[in-house]
């Protein structure tokens, strides 16, 4: 059985998964997977997510069923879906400074949970799940190549960087992203890649996904 993390406040996400683990066990399920995250446990907005997923990990491994946990990178897709945004500003703007994130994409994180629910092998395992770690730098690089346009990326300060996400996004979402961006500054996003271990293959590279989404391999 497939659990994929709830979307519900931190406090409430652990009992709901609970339950989803109780359920499974009362109907005979031999094995969970849970999709967990990578992040700052501590220290950023994004922390008790963080931490919700550490306790839902713990849950799982005591549950007395066969278990394999990925902690998934940060989704690149949502950095492709807001490319007019980035083109209409000159490029990206945060926080990350120079740090490298462990991006992933769905499929590939698809690709790897199949593996992981048919394959025993991984029984007992935490992967971590994403493609070669890239700084902000790099990522403006792959998206103006993609997409023909001039991209730059600045980083900002953590407190600069709030202000801005919370005028656009509101209170608690303007937050959390800027606790995401503060892990990976904190280089909390740049862990060792389980992807091979996971697959038995490379994840996908970053020159073939940027390829694979530009208006000029269409």
């Amino acid at each position: 059985m497939l659990l994929i993390s709830g979307m519900d406040a931190p406090d409430k996400r652990i009992p709901q998964h609970r339950n989803v683990i109780k359920a499974a066990k009362n109907s005979g399920v031999k094995k969970i997977v849970y999709t967990s995250i990578q992040g700052a446990e501590e220290g950023t907005a994004f922390s008790p997510i963080v931490q919700s997923n550490r306790q839902t990990e713990q849950d799982v491994i005591d549950s007395g069923l066969d278990w394999v946990i990925g902690r998934n990178g940060i989704y690149i897709e949502p950095d492709v879906e807001y490319i007019d945004s980035y083109i209409q500003e000159g490029g990206i703007r945060n926080c990350a400074g120079d740090s490298k994130c462990g991006y992933t994409t769905r499929a590939e994180l698809a690709y790897a949970y199949a593996k992981m629910l048919i394959e025993d092998q991984h029984n007992s395992k935490i992967y971590n799940l994403h493609g070669e770690a890239i700084t902000q730098y790099e990522l403006a690089d792959y998206l103006g190549n993609a997409f023909d346009a001039d991209l730059t990326y600045t980083a900002i300060s953590v407190e600069k960087f709030k202000e801005e996400r919370i005028a656009e996004l509101g209170e608690f979402i303007g937050t959390v992203v800027t606790g995401i961006y503060q892990g990976i500054k904190d280089g909390k996003s740049n862990n060792p890649s389980h992807y091979v271990e996971a697959t038995g293959r490379a994840h996908q590279s970053w020159e073939d996904y940027f390829e694979s989404v530009s208006p000029k391999s269409k």
